[in-house]
């Protein structure tokens, strides 16, 4: 039933029609199908397509999607990988094919979404206290037995505010949570202490309405990161979770959840998981890493664990957001028409990779260009020699945060090397 759910979302989504509200679409496609348009197999850059338009590498998704996959599988670690980076459903069902448990979650509003496309098992990392969001999945539970939703508490009143919420929607299935220990103190949410962590087992003991399944949290957040103390603190996970299995707080279940990894640490992760002992029932060590599918050229890159451990495998970037050159005021000065509401900027600001001749669409490294700023929806572009662009080219730049990237698109092409345009990825932000 999820495989037919899923097939029949993503059906749905190829029978949307084009239209205004597709950025960088090609302006003849107009009442086309999604499906019908990218069955035309288009080139991004004589096909018609307006610029700014963000480009998707179909072979660099499809290797990041094996890497996790062949990484995960290596190291005896499930994966739920977070959704909220991307919020595609194509991409899930890729990450689903690619032997992901799950799809990991932050707010209901993903949740639902998720749903929608038949996902069975979610992951949400955080604390859910919304009353709405609370009777919704109390529904969705009760009409689906086989669905599996998890997620985090970390305060007594949280507790109580879950209870409430699901005696009054008249829940019939508890609600699975894990304990979010903390990463430290300044760190985000989560339990600051071991003794915290054992009054919310007590208190969801006490309660028919929720049921603890493991613990969990964000190495990521853990104040000054580096190997020693990410490795310390996941291993104050793992003996939390020894300490509660010891107590019995883990009796009648089939699995028991220990659950981590970002997508700076999933090495550590990795590490530090295999030294979990055997417990009262076998542990889904579950691996969150979102930002993998697209990758990037700039925070991820710098940051991703295969850098250190480069014989494990490696990510590529997939996005090439292409602007075009409508301003050539100065030798050393030149301006793109695509700015902050095309291209992530909280971390990094875009790098100009190529540049493609507006003249006979001739690619050259975009050697001595520089990106200084973004306005709205202009691009800063310092430039060494005169002849470095002029107006009417494109230039390729490569973007950092793919959290940030994806949300400023709600559809994507998905390119093959040659430029062909193979398919459109859905987003719902």
């Amino acid at each position: 039933m999820t495989g037919e759910r899923l097939a029949q979302g993503l059906a749905e989504l190829a029978d949307e029609r084009v239209d205004h509200r597709f950025k960088g679409l090609p302006p003849d496609a107009e009442g086309l199908t999604v499906g019908e348009l990218a069955a035309e197999r288009r080139n991004l850059f004589d096909g018609g397509f307006t610029t700014p338009v963000l480009a998707l590498s179909a072979e660099a998704v499809e290797h990041n999607l094996a890497a996790l996959e062949t990484y995960s599988t290596r190291h005896g670690l499930a994966f739920a990988p977070h959704g909220k980076t991307c919020m595609a459903p194509q991409l899930f069902a890729r990450q689903l094919e690619h032997g992901a448990w799950g799809i990991t979650a932050a707010v209901p509003h993903q949740a639902r979404v998720y749903r929608t496309y038949g996902i069975q098992r979610i992951f949400l990392a955080n604390e859910l206290v919304d009353a709405a969001a609370l009777r919704w999945l109390a529904g969705e539970l009760a009409a689906d037995p086989d669905f599996r939703f998890v997620c985090y508490v970390d305060s007594l009143p949280g507790i109580a505010l879950m209870d409430t919420a699901l005696r009054e929607a008249g829940a019939t299935r508890p609600v699975d949570v894990v304990i979010e220990l903390g990463a430290g103190e300044g760190a985000r949410t989560g339990v600051r202490t071991e003794a915290e962590c054992l009054e919310l087992a007590d208190a969801i003991a006490g309660v028919d309405t929720l049921r603890l399944v493991g613990v969990a949290g964000y190495e990521g957040e853990v104040p000054d990161a580096d190997g020693e103390r990410v490795r310390a603190w996941l291993r104050r996970l793992v003996a939390l979770a020894v300490e509660f299995d010891k107590a019995g707080r883990f009796a009648d279940l089939d699995r028991i959840i220990v659950s981590a990894g970002g997508s700076a640490w999933f090495d550590a992760v990795a590490e530090v998981f295999e030294e979990i002992p055997s417990l009262s029932a076998p542990v889904l060590k579950l691996l969150r890493s979102g930002a993998y599918v697209s990758h990037d050229d700039g925070h991820y890159r710098r940051l991703t664990p295969f850098n250190r451990v480069p014989e494990e495998g490696d990510l590529q970037p997939a996005f090439r957001l292409w602007a075009q050159v409508v301003s050539r005021p100065t030798p050393g000065q030149a301006f793109l028409n695509a700015g902050k509401r095309d291209a992530a900027h909280d971390l990094d600001l875009p790098r100009a990779q190529v540049v493609r001749s507006g003249r006979d669409g001739t690619e050259r490294p975009a050697a001595g260009i520089t990106v200084t700023g973004l306005s709205d929806q202009h691009a800063w572009l310092a430039t060494e020699r005169a002849g470095d662009v002029e107006v009417g080219d494109w230039v390729g730049l490569g973007l950092s945060h793919p959290c940030t990237s994806f949300d400023k698109w709600q559809l994507i092409p998905l390119v093959e090397r040659d430029g062909t345009v193979v398919d459109f990825v859905r987003t719902f932000f």
